[in-house]
């Protein structure tokens, strides 16, 4: 059947089984949005804000359900305010195929209205990107952004579309959906010697990451810790893999993470590290990070290994397929002795009860006792993200929505809503700060209009509490530019939005708003009033190991 360009659009996305996409009209898209018109009973377009709270609205509606998130935006600055978004995806492996329309093939080149070169500039931040130059290709390549998104270690794939190539038409011959190439060969190492290291260790640890959650190893994972008797700690993407009450489980690792994970992988010796890339902000010290481990890396990407720690043994490969190749070659072990010493390091950070003030381990303990177990959380960037991660009682790995490597403020909203239209899930708890909030509030709008239980939950310290921690710690208390004065009243913004808010000071106001908001089903905003001066710890300061840990 003969198509124009915009009609293969739509059609290669249906046989993708995309039912959703998140974007924005603009003249270099008008086609585009004509065959969404046309095919509106089988893609719903959300239409948001901004181009950047729809980017992340695609990304999170992919991290909640494990699909494609998909993004259209116009040419020149709605393309460019892509980008943020698709950094973000990259950084955290999310799945997503962005496309971008263009000024017409002939107008290339020449600075024209609202022309950008957006395959160049998003070129360090996707897997790969494509600029359509023939209707011939147009199908092809759209078929090669789905496969390229989710195969091996997923990521964001560009599409470029010039706007005549949207109304040119060719033969059009639909395809099946396209699947991923899963990496079910490894290569590497000998893992028999691997298994062998393994038993023979007496201070065993495992490090695992989001690569864990990615392929779907949790279940295997949970096999191996328990068949070998070996504590896991885990980075901020793989919150919710294991039960944040599972005895095995010491928490997260790095910078903010528990005083028992960073200690027992200074102990250990042997360390498994999963699907994880041992950034900066776990390997702080990367030439003194497991001096005394042997170190085993398994992860998926070539690139990775031995980039930022020098490892013993790698294998390069899917974490499912690995893992269960190494599982029957692991001997069950009585470490007890090993989780004395781990269970000696377990340190709790206090806080006051009594003094009548709101405090985020508070905040977070009500938000997960109100959310049960099915609750889904998406965080923005900063202090609150910090003690969500710690705090926050994880069950699921796919219930934890968080920028990690890119450490996106504004984040969170779009993500978000992305997430609660991809799961139905009634309500989505947002969290946030008030720095943060203030960059993309505006995708309130988008939650009002199309009434969706987005719970904002918004840890109001009136500062920017993160940079402001360190400015306190190793700036003498130099306070530059991190009290910004604001006056913001976020009750009477969410009412103006169409919204619902509230204003807590205390945890039985905070619990009490949080029950009605959940009640409610719709938008809602509640400020949480916390002093200036709370701070997330424990903390290695950057570059720093174990004997840097400040506690208090």
């Amino acid at each position: 059947m003969v198509l124009n360009g915009s009609e293969i659009l739509a059609n290669v996305l249906i046989e993708n089984e995309v039912d959703t996409i998140f974007g924005y009209p603009g003249g270099a898209v008008l086609n585009i949005y004509d065959a969404l018109y046309k095919y509106s009973d089988k893609i719903t377009h959300i239409m948001t804000a901004h181009e950047q709270g729809a980017s992340h609205a695609a990304d999170g509606y992919a991290r909640a359900t494990g699909k494609t998130g998909v993004v259209l935006a116009t040419s020149g600055p709605g393309a460019t305010n892509l980008v943020t978004g698709i950094a973000t995806a990259y950084m955290d492996s999310v799945p997503m195929v962005a496309i971008t329309g263009n000024v017409p093939n002939s107008l290339i080149g020449r600075d024209s209205f609202q022309e950008v070169y957006i395959a160049g500039i998003t070129m360090p931040i996707t897997k790969h990107n494509f600029v359509v130059r023939k209707i011939e290709d147009l199908a092809p390549t759209l078929r090669s952004a789905f496969k390229i998104a989710i195969s091996g270690r997923p990521g964001p794939v560009l599409v470029d579309i010039p706007k005549d190539i949207t109304a040119a038409v060719t033969e059009y011959t639909p395809a099946p959906k396209q699947t991923a190439n899963r990496q079910l060969s490894y290569t590497g190492d000998n893992i028999e010697e691997i298994a062998d290291t393994i038993n023979k260790a007496k201070r065993p640890i495992i490090i695992f990451g989001g690569g864990v959650k990615y392929s779907n190893a949790d279940k295997i994972l949970k096999n191996i810790i328990k068949k070998a008797n070996i504590p896991a700690t885990h980075t901020l993407m793989a919150a919710g893999v294991l039960r944040w009450d599972m005895e095995e489980n010491l928490g997260m690792l790095g910078m903010h993470g528990s005083v028992a994970a960073n200690k027992a992988v200074n102990e250990a010796d042997v360390i498994v590290t999963i699907g994880s890339r041992f950034s900066d902000r776990v390997a702080l010290a990367p030439g003194k990070f497991g001096k005394r481990a042997t170190l085993i890396h398994i992860d998926i990407d070539q690139s990775e290994i031995d980039k930022n720690v020098k490892t013993d043994y790698h294998i390069v490969g899917d974490a499912e397929t690995v893992l269960g190749e190494l599982e029957p070659l692991l001997d069950e072990a009585d470490r007890s002795d090993w989780f004395k010493e781990i269970n000696s390091l377990r340190r709790d950070i206090p806080y006051s009860t009594g003094d009548g003030k709101l405090h985020p381990k508070q905040i977070m303990d009500i938000i997960s006792e109100e959310a049960g177990e099915d609750g889904l959380y998406v965080t923005d960037v900063g202090q609150h993200q910090m003690w969500a991660a710690q705090y926050l009682h994880h069950v699921k790995a796919e219930n934890f929505l968080t920028s990690g490597g890119l450490g996106t403020m504004g984040y969170g909203y779009g993500a978000a809503i992305g997430a609660q239209i991809g799961t139905g899930r009634k309500p989505v708890f947002h969290i946030t700060g008030d720095g943060s909030f203030h960059m993309n509030l505006n995708e309130a709008c988008t939650a009002v209009t199309y009434d969706l239980p987005v719970i904002s939950i918004c840890i109001n310290n009136e500062v920017l509490g993160m940079v402001r921690q360190w400015q306190t710690s190793f700036y003498g208390k130099r306070y530059s530019s991190t009290d910004p004065g604001r006056k913001t009243n976020f009750v009477k913004v969410a009412e103006g939005f169409g919204a619902k808010g509230y204003s807590c000071k205390t945890a039985d106001e905070f619990r009490a708003a949080l029950k009605e908001a959940i009640a409610y089903g719709g938008p809602v905003w509640i400020e949480c009033l916390i002093d200036k001066d709370e701070r997330v710890l424990p903390m290695i300061p950057g570059g720093g190991t174990v004997d840097d840990i400040i506690y208090e």
